[in-house]
């Protein structure tokens, strides 16, 4: 890095960050247009982006549906956030934070929102009654690594993968800084898996539909180009899980859904019926 930066007194926004995502950036929060969300005839509505947070939801919904549980069926809407789909008055009522993915369970008296990645999965798992331990220890570690993954992916996508992948200008100190920890993270990953098959124990739960969009993607060369950087076949307990779940029919499913990019065969802009999964 060869120019010093130094900060202002008071920050103030000048101009776009640059990147891709530089048009949908900005210090404020609240909507900026007014639009209701589409409503379909299932019970839960689904507001989101196959990014690696909008593929968390729709996995756990295609397994609850596996299960045999069929009120679970859902209706996925698509938001293109790089159009800013997500600062539409009907979206922010839902998640005011904005982000995808965000859940509205119609199935009640009253319509109960849900946002955060997180938090829909666990709220789906309690609701069904699956995918997560009723037994207190399995539950708490099932937790230990849901928010594990809560708290680190921003390491991982903001940090690393914006300034390896998407800052229009490479600098080393970020991509070393974020290369050192994300590479933490996979031993961190590694390390457990060594010593058992899920994250949790021996049951798949609502820690691995966590955690494998990230972090299974990252190590099979499907997030920011970067398997090859970061030597991940070293990583051969994570690449052993990340098989495992890419091999799950639900998983597979999922991954199509509010999808617009890749091969066609891949992509389900919205999904209202099993039948519009190929």
């Amino acid at each position: 890095m060869t120019d010093t930066y130094i900060p202002p007194k008071v920050w103030t926004w000048e101009q776009p960050s640059g990147g891709q995502f530089a048009s949908i950036n900005r210090p404020v929060a609240g909507a900026t247009h007014d639009k209701d969300m589409p409503v379909g005839e299932h019970p839960l509505q689904l507001y989101s982006l196959a990014t690696p947070n909008g593929v968390k939801a729709t996995i756990m919904l295609e397994e609850l549906l596996a299960l045999g549980h069929t009120g679970a069926e859902y209706d996925a809407w698509l938001i293109n956030i790089t159009e800013g789909d997500q600062f539409a008055s009907g979206f922010v009522d839902i998640n005011p934070n904005s982000k995808i993915p965000a859940l509205l369970d119609r199935s009640g008296a009253e319509p109960v929102r849900v946002f955060e990645s997180g938090s829909i999965l666990l709220y789906l798992a309690e609701k069904f009654d699956e995918l997560l331990s009723a037994d207190l220890a399995v539950r708490t570690e099932t937790l230990n690594w849901l928010f594990w993954q809560m708290g680190a992916a921003p390491y991982l996508g903001g940090g690393f993968g914006h300034f390896y992948h998407y800052a229009p200008e490479k600098y080393q100190y970020p991509i070393d800084r974020f290369t050192m920890e994300v590479k933490r993270q996979l031993d961190v990953l590694d390390r457990n898996l060594a010593q058992r098959q899920y994250m949790a124990g021996d049951d798949y739960s609502i820690a691995d539909i966590a955690i494998y969009p990230w972090y299974g993607a990252l190590v099979k060369g499907e997030a920011y180009d970067a398997a090859e950087f970061l030597s991940a076949h070293e990583y051969k307990h994570v690449q052993r899980w990340a098989d495992e779940i890419s091999a799950r029919p639900a998983v597979q499913r999922g991954r199509q859904v509010n999808r617009t990019w890749g091969e066609p065969h891949e992509q389900v802009a919205e999904r209202h019926k099993a039948s519009d999964i190929s």
